[in-house]
C-alpha cells in the first residue's frame, strides 16, 4: 500500500508515519524538507504545498492509494487538494478538529452528529468549511474523502495544559517545580479528553485504505475524561511537586490583552468534551486507546526534563501568571469578609 502524507513530522503525524513504516508501507512524505532524519525509510518530496507548479511536479505520475492532509486549514487550501489529487488516489484524508464542534456542545456526550457550530474560535470554524467542501466534492464528483476530527493529541515534546504562554508549556511545569500557583480556567471540574499520539495513529492507519471510511467523518480520541484539576495533579505529580491551582472565569481571561483565549478557553477548553467512539470502532474493530494520561504525562516529563532545547523559559507569561495571581488572591480575601 502506498501512502503519502502531506507533513508527516508534526506532533500527530510522526506516530502516523513511524507506525506506517513499521507495517510496511510505501510511505512518501511531502514537505519542506526540514526535518528528514525523523523518518527514515521513508521517502521525502520537497515541495511547498501551497506552490502549485512545485507540487505538481513533485508529484507527477504518481499513484497513492492513500493521501492524508495534515496541514491544510482553509477553505481555498482544500480546493486546491480536489484539483490536485483528484484520479491519483484511492483515499483523501483530511486532518480537521474536534474544536469545530458546537460550544458549547448541547449533550455531554459528542459524536460525529454532534453539529460544527463554534462561535468563538475562527480556526474551528475555517476547519468546519473545509469540511463542507470536501463534502460537497464526495457528493458530486465522489472524491474519496474521510474527514478525521482529533482532539487534544499530545506526544512527548507536547504536554496538554490548560492555559500556556506563547512558547509552550515548559513555562508551567518550572511554576510547578518552583511552586508557584498555576492557572486554570473555571473551577476545574470540567471534563476533558486527551489522547497520546500513538494511539491516535493507530486509529488514524485504521482508517487507511479502508473504504467503509469513505464519505465518512470520524473522530479518534481516547475514552478517558478528566478533569482540568485531575488533569494538572496528574503533571504535578509527575514533576514531583505540590499542586497548586489558580481557579479563573474563563471569560476572565479571554478579555486580557496580552494572550488571545478567546478561541482556546471558551471556543475549546472551557468546556466539556467527552467523545462518543463508537463510530471509530465500527470501522475500526479492536481499536483502543491504551495509554492513559497519567503513563503519557510521565513520558513527556520526564523527556523535557531530559531535553533542554525543550525547556524554553517564557518570562512574560509567567509575570502574566503571578499578576493574575496576585488579582485572584485580593478577590477572594475581599469576598471573604462580605
Amino acid at each position: 500500500m502506498k501512502a503519502l502524507l502531506i507533513g508527516g513530522t508534526g506532533n500527530i503525524s510522526l506516530s502516523v508515519s513511524r507506525l506506517l513504516l513499521e507495517k510496511g508501507w510505501e510511505l512518501t512524505l511531502l514537505n519542506r524538507g526540514s526535518r528528514p532524519d525523523l523518518v527514515p525509510g521513508a521517502q521525502t518530496l520537497v515541495a511547498d504545498i501551497n506552490d502549485d507548479a512545485q507540487v505538481r511536479k513533485a508529484l507527477s505520475k504518481r499513484q497513492f492509494d492513500v493521501v492524508v492532509q495534515f496541514i491544510a486549514y482553509r477553505r481555498e487550501e482544500v480546493f486546491r487538494d480536489v484539483n490536485l489529487f483528484s484520479g491519483i488516489t484511492g483515499q483523501y484524508i483530511f486532518i480537521s478538529t474536534a474544536s469545530a464542534y458546537q460550544k458549547p456542545p448541547r449533550n455531554y456526550l459528542i459524536d460525529e452528529s454532534t453539529p460544527l457550530h463554534n462561535p468563538y474560535w475562527q480556526y474551528s470554524r475555517d476547519k468546519a468549511l473545509c469540511e463542507k467542501l470536501l463534502m460537497e466534492a464526495y457528493d458530486m464528483d465522489f472524491f474519496p474523502v474521510t474527514i478525521v476530527r482529533p482532539s487534544h493529541t499530545y506526544g512527548l515534546t507536547k504536554l496538554p495544559l490548560a492555559i500556556h504562554g506563547g512558547k509552550g508549556c515548559w513555562q508551567v511545569l518550572d511554576r510547578m517545580r518552583q511552586k508557584k500557583p498555576v492557572l486554570i480556567p473555571g473551577d476545574g471540574t470540567s471534563l476533558w479528553t486527551l489522547t497520546w499520539a500513538d494511539d491516535f495513529a493507530q486509529g488514524l492507519v485504521g482508517l487507511m485504505g479502508n473504504h467503509r471510511a469513505i464519505g465518512q467523518a470520524v473522530h479518534i480520541t481516547s475514552d478517558e475524561a478528566l478533569s482540568w484539576n485531575q488533569i494538572h495533579k496528574v503533571v504535578a505529580d509527575a514533576v514531583g511537586a505540590p499542586f497548586l491551582p489558580c481557579h479563573v472565569p474563563s471569560d476572565s481571561l479571554s478579555m486580557a490583552e496580552s494572550y488571545d483565549y478567546s478561541g482556546t478557553l471558551l471556543g475549546d477548553k472551557s468546556n466539556c468534551a467527552v467523545f462518543d467512539n463508537a463510530k471509530l470502532k465500527s470501522l475500526v474493530p479492536g481499536f483502543t486507546a491504551q495509554t492513559r494520561f497519567d503513563q503519557g504525562a510521565r513520558k513527556v516529563v520526564e523527556h523535557m526534563l531530559n531535553t533542554p532545547a525543550l525547556q524554553v523559559a517564557d518570562p512574560a507569561f509567567d509575570a502574566f501568571c503571578d499578576k493574575v495571581v496576585d488579582i485572584m488572591r485580593r478577590a477572594e480575601a475581599e469576598i471573604a469578609l462580605l
